[in-house]
């Protein structure tokens, strides 16, 4: 259901992802039309690809509901540069019309009414809850991906380094049961356009990865909550447009240094580099010693984050 004054506004980053972000649009329609009154907002950051020609030709349908035809309410901004996902995210905020907001990336694939169930039960808890994300799926719908967990404190990125902390539930999980907890994924967070204003939204100064962290981060220290529902379910290609292995994990080392350097004391900024630095290490000796040029070339780079600044 689309109108002038829609109460959710969706906002989706695309980038280089045409099919993916096809895809993603056509699922979010299929779940929510004639349900939700809805807007959606899309923010290509200069792709090279078909992206851009492919969401003007999807906004130009018409869609048939109950035997009438309507426009499909669907906004766009085409950047000229890669803005990133935090800025191209506060693009959308500043015009979305929706009292409610929801951030999906564009490699989310909706399930059945899962924006439905997400939003009306954000709405039924919206005064003990602040923002709230549903569970993700990998590509085959069936295994659960970890897209929620507590801060990244020393302990828990020495887990998340060293120990697999996924496989063990002590980094990043993905509980079967309603649950508070510190931060949900990037991939799909829905919350109110005021209480994403009322804390200056994403910092800009992240390209990408550790963005939604810090905005959760500062949520807590606002006094507000981060709840898990895994009623209200998704599929999450994950990295689909982040070019290959490589570039994630420069991102994440960039995110680790620079929410340090924003929330924590210079002991902590040293020790969280020495661990960074004993990771790249460890991994650059292995690579080597297997001649596996993904890791020395990668790792190699990730060391020099290290010791810079």
């Amino acid at each position: 259901m689309t109108s002038d004054n829609p109460e959710l506004s969706i906002i989706v980053i695309s980038y280089n992802t045409a099919k993916i972000t096809l895809n993603c649009l056509n699922s979010i329609i299929k779940s929510i039309d004639n349900i939700i009154n809805y807007e959606i907002i899309v923010i290509d950051n200069a792709s090279t690809d078909s992206s851009q020609s492919q969401i003007s030709k999807l906004k130009s349908q018409t869609l048939r509901i109950g035997g009438q035809n309507h426009n499909l309410n669907l906004k766009t901004i085409f950047n000229t540069l890669n803005l990133g996902f935090a800025r191209a995210n506060n693009q959308g905020v500043k015009i979305a019309k929706g009292k409610y907001i929801l951030f999906l990336n564009s490699d989310i694939i909706v399930l059945d009414d899962a924006i439905a169930k997400l939003l009306n039960y954000f709405k039924q808890n919206e005064n003990p809850i602040d923002f709230i994300g549903g569970k993700l799926f990998e590509k085959d719908g069936k295994t659960p991906q970890p897209s929620c967990g507590p801060f990244y404190s020393l302990p828990v990125i020495f887990g998340a380094l060293f120990l697999k902390g996924d496989h063990w539930g002590l980094t990043r999980s993905s509980p079967d049961k309603i649950k508070k907890v510190d931060w949900v994924s990037g991939a799909c967070i829905l919350t109110t356009k005021e209480k994403f204003n009322k804390i200056q939204g994403f910092d800009e100064k992240i390209f990408m990865y550790m963005d939604e962290i810090d905005l959760l981060f500062r949520a807590k220290k606002a006094q507000m909550q981060t709840l898990f529902y895994p009623q209200a379910q998704f599929i999450h290609l994950a990295s689909a447009s982040s070019g290959g292995k490589t570039y994630p994990i420069l991102q994440v080392y960039r995110g680790f240094i620079y929410f340090y350097k924003k929330h924590h004391s210079p002991p902590y900024i040293f020790f969280l580099k020495f661990l960074l630095k004993l990771k790249a290490v460890i991994a650059l000796l292995i690579g080597r010693l297997t001649q596996n040029q993904y890791l020395i070339q990668t790792y190699e780079k990730a060391l020099r984050l290290t010791q810079e600044n």
